[in-house]
């Protein structure tokens, strides 16, 4: 076991989940946020601004591994505007004490005509403003990683779901909520084009065990995801089917999307993602399942365990 590993942005699902199982791997789990609260009795809380350098250089201080978590608001203008310098200070901060640095990722960056399948070696092409933010971003970072200057990798998921009523989770707000209510669950363009998604548990436990494996660093990895994913149709179904409830779905179209987004400004902002909604959509963790000989929880248990936690 290492001394300590400190979770940056530990608010959030996957900083949640990890909390909980860093201790397996650590003496000490420090969790950063700007009001971070314990997970577990031992967890330590340490409050800090990551986009202030000072703040992050201490907030890291002594730690073996840190795992940058951020999630920030879910607006290209403040992507642009702070992302750039959160990732510099975060990068600064794990060089000037040593730190090994885990940076959980999006797919954003990926070129939207190379979706089905997606690995490590997708090429990246970005379209959107977001999409161009993290391409910047995990530049920057391998840039560093390949100068020296830190010891990192990047772990990528798709877009996830898990326990807890995740309300970063499209799939939680869109799907489950909305037919636990009685609603039509919605689905964005196209309800028969393949989904992926991640279960946030297995996230979660993947980037704690790249973290600490020493060969694991330097590159890229895809966390542990489901293969053969369901259409969002199928999605629609088998989550109806597990809450005893009818099936029903809404596409929401680009027109409707622009409209609710008037009302709900997250759909306006998602809109330039919608791309991922109207092709197929195949998240491949081959490299990893094989590596660390990992069986990635199936949608079918994934979907019964979020039932079983939140709507039973």
């Amino acid at each position: 076991m290492s001394g300590l590993q400190t979770i940056l942005g530990a608010g959030g699902t996957i900083g949640l989940a990890m909390a909980r199982i860093l201790p397996e791997y650590a003496d000490r789990v420090r969790l950063v946020g700007r009001n971070p609260t314990p997970v577990l009795p031992a967890n330590e809380v340490f409050p800090a601004d990551l986009l202030d350098a000072g703040q992050v250089a201490k907030a890291v201080q002594g730690s073996d591994v840190a795992y940058l978590l951020v999630g920030l608001p879910y607006k290209a203008v403040v992507w642009e505007e702070k992302w750039p310098v959160l990732i510099r200070n975060v990068i600064a901060a794990c060089r000037d004490s040593g730190c090994k640095l885990v940076f959980f990722d999006n797919l954003y960056m990926y070129d939207r005509d190379r979706l089905s399948p997606m690995d490590e070696n997708t090429p990246i092409r970005p379209t959107s403003r977001k999409g161009k933010v993290r391409a910047s971003v995990a530049e920057i970072f391998m840039e560093s990683v390949g100068k020296g200057e830190i010891q990192g990798l990047i772990a990528r998921s798709a877009d996830f779901y898990g326990p807890g009523k995740q309300k970063g989770s499209v799939l939680t707000q869109i799907v489950f909520e909305r037919l636990a209510a009685g609603k039509a669950a919605q689905w964005l363009l196209s309800a028969d084009c393949i989904h992926s998604f991640t279960y946030s548990p297995d996230a979660a436990r993947g980037t704690a065990m790249l973290g600490n494996t020493a060969d694991a660093y330097g590159g890229v990895w895809h966390l542990p995801t489901a293969p053969n994913p369901p259409t969002g149709r199928q999605w629609v179904e088998a989550i109806a089917k597990e809450l005893g409830v009818k099936p029903r779905v809404q596409i929401v179209s680009n027109w409707l999307m622009s409209v609710m987004g008037l009302v709900f400004p997250p759909l306006k902002e998602l809109k330039e993602m919608a791309y991922q909604y109207d092709r197929d959509y195949d998240f491949v963790s081959e490299k990893f399942d094989r590596r660390f000989s990992f069986t990635p929880t199936s949608y079918e248990a994934g979907i019964r365990a979020v039932v079983e936690a939140d709507y039973r």
